[in-house]
């Protein structure tokens, strides 16, 4: 029988229900969420229940994220079946907090991340993005204390920056990336996946199908700027719209100019962001 998490909404509740977690001296492990849960989540959330003595998850659609031009007020909001979800794996406590209990009235304090923000990926496109990703989360780790805290690999810029602010700012917790979860077609788990039309899910594996393609040219050796160009070719073609297809190292995200990079064992990542009608599709591999 599941049982429905403890939910806190305001920092004063958010504290005594983790003082109770913490007896015993419990592993503690945060995952951070918008809401609107998929089976990407659910594994996050599992991956935590491995690892941790006590899981807790975050939902906050957070609107320093989004440009006044982006789907802040559209995004999808489940609240009763996230919650649902989150009790049936257990969960033990969910923070929930709303805009006021996270920017109160006279809120001032942001941070300005560079490193991974600032290489030409997501920033280029979105330049306010990791500085309102790096402030919640901030926050998050701030208010939930935890020792470890679960992010998916298909955000891989977002947690390469999460990364070095923990290390930078000696937040003192473990950041963990999970593997992306994806459909049986390939297409990457995401909240934005309801935007698209019937038509625009059948051309979507596209994306992983031309990532896994360049990959495997690179893989035998081919020339990282005829395997990258090939690539963006088949995506533009396909109907997307284009943001980037890159080769990156693979914890820098400094561009890489070859398939062997700087270094015969430098890890490289493939990574794409791209428009499908309105919807906006993220992904990346290893390479």
């Amino acid at each position: 029988m599941s049982r429905t998490p403890v939910i806190a909404r305001n920092v004063p509740a958010l504290r005594r229900a983790l003082d109770g977690l913490r007896a015993k001296n419990a592993v503690v492990a945060l995952v951070p969420t918008m809401g609107a849960l998929h089976d990407g989540h659910m594994s996050l959330v599992r991956q935590a229940k491995r690892r941790a003595d006590k899981v807790v998850v975050s939902i906050f659609v957070n609107p320093t994220q989004f440009a006044p031009s982006e789907d802040f007020g559209a995004y999808p909001r489940t609240w009763n079946e996230d919650v649902a979800k989150l009790a049936a794996e257990s969960v033990d406590l969910v923070w929930h907090p709303d805009t006021k209990a996270m920017y109160p009235s006279g809120f001032a304090t942001r941070i300005v991340p560079e490193g991974a923000a600032v290489v030409g990926l997501e920033d280029r496109f979105r330049p306010h993005f990791f500085g309102g990703v790096a402030t919640v989360v901030a926050k998050l780790f701030t208010q939930c204390r935890p020792d470890i805290a679960i992010f998916g690999e298909k955000d891989f810029q977002q947690l390469r920056v999460v990364a070095q602010m923990v290390r930078d700012l000696d937040l003192g917790v473990r950041v963990i990336g999970a593997r992306t979860v994806r459909e049986r077609d390939g297409l990457a788990r995401s909240s934005r996946n309801v935007y698209l039309s019937e038509e625009e899910r059948r051309v979507a594996p596209v994306l992983y199908r031309t990532l896994k393609e360049v990959a495997a040219r690179l893989r035998a050796g081919g020339k990282a700027e005829a395997a990258v160009a090939g690539g963006a070719k088949i995506i533009t073609t396909a109907g997307f719209e284009l943001d980037y297809l890159e080769l990156r190292h693979a914890e820098t995200l400094a561009p890489v100019t070859s398939a062997k990079g700087s270094g015969k064992d430098a890890p490289k990542r493939l990574l794409v962001a791209a428009r499908l009608g309105k919807t906006r599709l993220i992904d990346n591999i290893a390479v």
